[in-house]
């Protein structure tokens, strides 16, 4: 029951993932639409701006999540510590804790870097577009972070499902 229970949960995920991805396809069209729009109306080196900014948020939002995964992993590790856990695992354990806090902080401070570069490009892009063009980037924007983080959750409970399928298929003789 439980090996067909995880069966038919990762069914669902990989549904969900499937949705994600074509919604991610669709705002990736929008983002081209209005790419040739920024280009058209802007000075080029404020398209390049723009561009910029478009990159980087995937990267720096990846790099936030992906860094806050490997971190919750650690954590959840550290938790598991007992009086059997070596002393060599658990000095381990916390000096990945710690360097993942800091890269996570520093990826904070790129987050906040780039949320001021988006309010220039923001103001930029309000000299050029309509206020309906400007709400269409903001919302694009917007969609194309929550996204993101959509996509990155989806993916991380499949992992953990798959692992725990494996595992239980493994133990069943």
């Amino acid at each position: 029951e439980l090996i067909s229970s995880l069966r038919s949960k990762l069914r669902t995920l990989w549904e969900e993932r499937e949705l994600v991805l074509s919604d991610a396809r669709e705002c990736a069209e929008r983002g081209e639409e209005l790419e040739a729009t920024v280009r058209e109306l802007c000075k080029p080196n404020e398209f390049e701006r723009y561009m910029m900014f478009i990159g980087d948020l995937e990267k720096v939002v990846s790099l936030l999540l992906c860094l806050s995964s490997r971190l919750a992993r650690v954590q959840n590790a550290m938790r598991r510590i007992d009086g059997n856990t070596d002393a060599e695992e658990k000095q381990s354990l916390n000096e990945r804790h710690k360097l993942l806090s800091r890269q996570r902080e520093d990826a904070k401070d790129l987050k906040e870097n780039l949320d001021r570069r988006e309010r220039v490009v923001s103001g930029i892009l309000a000299k050029y577009l309509t206020e309906q063009q400007l709400q269409d980037y903001r919302r694009f924007v917007q969609l194309k972070t929550s996204l993101l983080i959509e996509q990155k959750d989806l993916e991380e409970q499949i992992k953990f499902f798959e692992e725990q399928l494996g595992n239980l298929e493994k133990s069943i003789p």
